[in-house]
C-alpha cells in the first residue's frame, strides 16, 4: 500500500524516479523498491518523501487508491502523457480527500447527480439544445438570472467540482470523469472566472446530452451551445441587445461578460447563435479580438473565479460535530496543524465559539 501511495504522489509532482531520489537523498533504484514494495522505507525517508512530494505522511497510509472512469479531457490529444498522469493523480488525491470526508457524515451531506429526463429522444439540431438548457434552469430553480455562483449550483445538484493548479501546462482545458457514478468536473484554480465557468457549463453539457445526440451532431460543439445558452439564456440576451443588430459596441458585451460570467467571444457566438447578428458580423468581431490578442486575454473588467469551497466548509462541520479532530482537519487540508488552528481561529489567538 505504502508503495502505490509513493508511485502516486511522485506522479501527481511529475518527478521522475531519479529526481526524487535525489531530492531525498537516496538512489532512484531505491524509490524503485519502495514503490515496489520490495523495501519499507524508514519513518526518517517517509518524512522526507513526505516534504518533497507536497503531502503529509498520513496520505501514505490511506486504504487502496482509487480510480477514475469515463475520463474526458478537452484538448486531450495536444496533452502530453507526463501532464495527463500528474493531472489525475493530482485528482484522484483531491477526490480521495473529499470522500473519506463525507464517509464521516451518518446522513450523506451532498446530494446526488441526477440527469435531467430530456421529452426529445434525440436531439437532432443545436437548436433544440436551448430548449434543454432553459429546462435544466427552470429545474434547478435557477430562472433566467445571471449564476453568480456556478460552483455552488453544481455541487448543490451532485456534480462535484475540483480545482487543480492548470499552470502545469497551459493546454489543459478542462476535465470530466466519475467515480462510483459519481460526476466530477475539474477546473484550473488560476484561470480567470469566465474560463472557468463555460468549462464548467461545457462539462455539464456532457453530462446531459450523453446517448441523446444524433450522430451528425458534434458533440463537443453541442456541449459548447449548452455552455452558452445556460450561462446567458435567450430572454435576457433579446432583452439586453434586441431583436436584430447590424453593429455592436465593445462596452456592451463588457457589460454582459460582468453581469452573466460569459466571455466577450462567448456572447458573440450566443448572439450568433440566436440570430441577434449575421455570421459575417460575428467573423469581423471575432477576426478583430484575434488581431489584438483578445482572444487569450479579453479587455476590461475581468470576471471574478470561482471557489470550490465545500470541501473546506464541510471539514469545519465534521470538526464542529466531533466527527473529527484538529490532526484529522489539518491531514484533510493538506496543512501543518499550526496553520490550521491559524485558519481556524481566524488568526485570533484562544479564538473559541464552545460552549
Amino acid at each position: 500500500m505504502i508503495g502505490k501511495r509513493i508511485q502516486s504522489a511522485r506522479k501527481a509532482s511529475g518527478l521522475s524516479l531519479r529526481k526524487l531520489g535525489e531530492e531525498v537523498g537516496v538512489s532512484h533504484a531505491a524509490i524503485k523498491k519502495y514503490e515496489d514494495g520490495l523495501v519499507i522505507p524508514t519513518s526518517l525517508i517517509l518524512l522526507k518523501l513526505a516534504k518533497v512530494l507536497g503531502v503529509r505522511t498520513e496520505y501514505f497510509f490511506r486504504p487502496e487508491s482509487i480510480s477514475l472512469n469515463h475520463i474526458e479531457y478537452r484538448k486531450r490529444n495536444s496533452l502530453p502523457k507526463k501532464f495527463l498522469t500528474a493531472i489525475e493523480h493530482e485528482v484522484i488525491d483531491q477526490i480521495e480527500r473529499r470522500l473519506e470526508l463525507e464517509n464521516l457524515f451518518p446522513i450523506p451531506p451532498v446530494n446526488t447527480f441526477k440527469k435531467i429526463p430530456l421529452t426529445l429522444n434525440q436531439i437532432k439540431n443545436l437548436s433544440e439544445i436551448e430548449f434543454i438548457a432553459q429546462k435544466i434552469r427552470s429545474l434547478w430553480s435557477l430562472g433566467s438570472d445571471p449564476i453568480p455562483d456556478l460552483v455552488d449550483v453544481l455541487e448543490t445538484n451532485g456534480v462535484r467540482v475540483f480545482m487543480i493548479d492548470a499552470n502545469i501546462h497551459p493546454k489543459f482545458d478542462g476535465l470530466a470523469a466519475s467515480i462510483n457514478n459519481m460526476p466530477i468536473v475539474v477546473v484550473g484554480s488560476n484561470w480567470s472566472g469566465d474560463r472557468q465557468r463555460f468549462t464548467l457549463a461545457h462539462e455539464l453539457g456532457h453530462l446531459m446530452l450523453a446517448n441523446s445526440l444524433s450522430d451528425d451532431i458534434d458533440e463537443e460543439l453541442a456541449c459548447n451551445y449548452f455552455a452558452g445558452a445556460f450561462l446567458l439564456p435567450k430572454e435576457p440576451l433579446l432583452k439586453k441587445l434586441g431583436n436584430h443588430r447590424v453593429r455592436l459596441e465593445l462596452k456592451e458585451l463588457a457589460l454582459l461578460k460582468e453581469e452573466f460570467g460569459l466571455s466577450m467571444v462567448g456572447i458573440l457566438y450566443r448572439a450568433q447563435n440566436l440570430e441577434i447578428i449575421s455570421p459575417a458580423l460575428k467573423k469581423s468581431i471575432h477576426k478583430n479580438f484575434i488581431f489584438r490578442g483578445w482572444h487569450i486575454s479579453e479587455p476590461g473588467t475581468q470576471y471574478p473565479k470561482e471557489k470550490a469551497h465545500i470541501f473546506e466548509q464541510l471539514v469545519f462541520r465534521a470538526l464542529g460535530e466531533d466527527h473529527i479532530g484538529e490532526a484529522k482537519a489539518a491531514e484533510l487540508m493538506k496543512v501543518s496543524l499550526s496553520s490550521f488552528k491559524s485558519l481556524r481561529n481566524l488568526g485570533i489567538s484562544n479564538a473559541s465559539f464552545s460552549k
